[in-house]
């Protein structure tokens, strides 16, 4: 009932699947002033993990953002075709020439790759030595298994036996735990398999903010206004990230 009740009435009822609602929630982010200033400060931390001079960079995921504004000579890509992607590819194949890349970013996207492994040796074909895949991803921490758990449409399973999962759609299909399993629960398994990513940064992070700007699926719980106080608040907080964060800002270096 309450999600009925909060749901944006512009992606309410839509198919996750559909290039439609990856269009709108394009429209969503940027007219809501909350949830904006968040993905305005992701992608500066994302353009900030970049290489200097390695190369160019690819976006997987683009469809609803706009990271192209944070990062020059960004190519931006997704699965289906939709407005704003410059090349429409799958992270599982990658028609791009072997270690050509400075970097490949991506924000929530990571687990809604249903073959990570595929994906983690294909971009170690792409990437230069020196070169870095940088996201931002869900994470598991006790208060995240409640939100995700009983608030959001995504399928959450920390306790998942595999890394794969069937793959259902791209958007649709899902573990929102997955960069936790790959690069915490299962890390020296993910370190003995791909040797050559070096596991650079792991920061939890946003407990809170990602919450109640509602998301690209639910209406605005904050003003614009208020960002700069949740920030603060989430600042003193830090030391509990471990227990309180929702997301994590995460950095894998390609080893020379």
């Amino acid at each position: 009932m309450l999600k009925s009740l909060l749901a944006h009435p512009l992606t309410c009822g839509l198919d996750l699947d559909d290039p439609r609602t990856t269009e709108l929630r394009r429209r969503i982010i940027q007219e809501k002033n909350f949830l904006r200033q968040i993905y305005q400060e992701w992608y500066s931390t994302l353009a900030n993990d970049l290489p200097n001079g390695a190369g160019p960079t690819i976006e997987l995921g683009s469809g609803a953002g706009f990271l192209k504004d944070f990062v020059s000579n960004l190519i931006t890509s997704e699965v289906f075709g939709c407005a704003g992607v410059d090349i429409v590819l799958s992270g599982l194949d990658m028609p791009i020439r072997s270690a050509s890349l400075g970097a490949i970013v991506m924000v929530d996207v990571l687990h809604h790759l249903p073959q990570a492994r595929l994906f983690f040796s294909e971009a170690a074909r792409c990437v230069k030595p020196g070169g870095v895949v940088a996201m931002i991803e869900p994470w598991v921490t006790p208060w995240s298994r409640l939100v995700y758990t009983h608030m959001h449409h995504e399928p959450f399973v920390p306790e998942a036996a595999q890394w794969e999962f069937p793959a259902s759609g791209p958007l649709s299909g899902a573990n929102g735990a997955l960069p936790y399993i790959l690069f915490s629960r299962d890390r020296a398994q993910f370190e003995l398999e791909f040797p050559m990513w070096r596991i650079r940064t792991i920061e939890p992070m946003m407990p809170f903010r990602y919450l109640v700007s509602g998301g690209v699926s639910m209406r605005s719980l904050m003003p614009g206004w208020s960002f700069g106080g949740w920030r603060g608040l989430e600042n003193i907080l830090r030391p509990l990230m471990g227990e309180l964060a929702m997301f994590a800002h995460i950095v894998l270096q390609k080893r020379d």
